[in-house]
């Protein structure tokens, strides 16, 4: 799905809404480890160094890519560039297993043991907040850091509730940012609870399957 309108309808080079290709994969992590260097889980995780977020959420986010191979990746193309992208896990599989978790373990050493012990407890926090009906788990989902604001969120989160409505599938995400509830609401999902985690209040939204 190509979009040659901006969020006012007036940007002049058109962004496409796809699925991403297994090429453009380092370019995807690149754009979520900047574009979501300063969430307050991130700082929370990996302390104040911007550069410091940087790396080590790229590379969380590489082992992620690695261990996962049924994550479904909607991304935002502009210029061949990727520019955004949001991760869709399907009914099912947004639960790493043991094994997948043993392959995550080199990426979760490159951390640091600080930084790990926050990782997994706040993993650990999100997986008890996780529904136990049948559900689309999305996340992360992120803009390049030069890019936000600009609508390119938006065009992607269109397109994840089309599929979600086109299959009848209920959706659901947790956000660190306060401002990010009111933009997941204009998308049908609503704060089902909130919690702390590793210090940082974090919300939990649900969108009803649509028939």
């Amino acid at each position: 799905m190509t979009d040659t309108s901006g969020p006012n309808g007036t940007d002049s080079d058109p962004i496409e809404v796809r699925d991403l290709r297994a090429d453009e994969i380092p370019q995807a992590v690149a754009v979520i480890a900047r574009g979501m260097r300063d969430n307050p889980l991130h700082v929370a995780a990996y302390g104040p160094d911007p550069d410091r977020r940087l790396r080590c959420h790229g590379r969380l986010v590489g082992g992620m890519f690695g261990v996962s191979p049924a994550m479904r990746h909607i991304c935002a193309i502009r210029n061949g560039a990727v520019v955004g992208l949001t991760g869709v896990a399907p009914v099912d599989t947004c639960r790493l297993s043991t094994g997948q978790k043993v392959r995550l373990l080199p990426a979760l050493a490159a951390l640091g043991p600080s930084a790990v012990a926050k990782v997994l407890s706040w993993t650990g926090t999100w997986s008890k907040h996780d529904p136990n009906e049948p559900h689309v788990h999305l996340g992360p989902l992120a803009v390049d850091a030069a890019l936000q604001g600009r609508g390119i969120g938006s065009r992607i989160m269109r397109e994840h509730c089309r599929r979600l409505d086109a299959a009848g599938e209920s959706g659901y995400l947790e956000t660190d940012k306060a401002a990010n509830v009111a933009f997941y609401e204009r998308f049908g999902y609503t704060v089902t609870a909130e919690a702390e985690v590793i210090g940082v209040p974090n919300w939990f939204m649900r969108r009803a399957a649509r028939t």
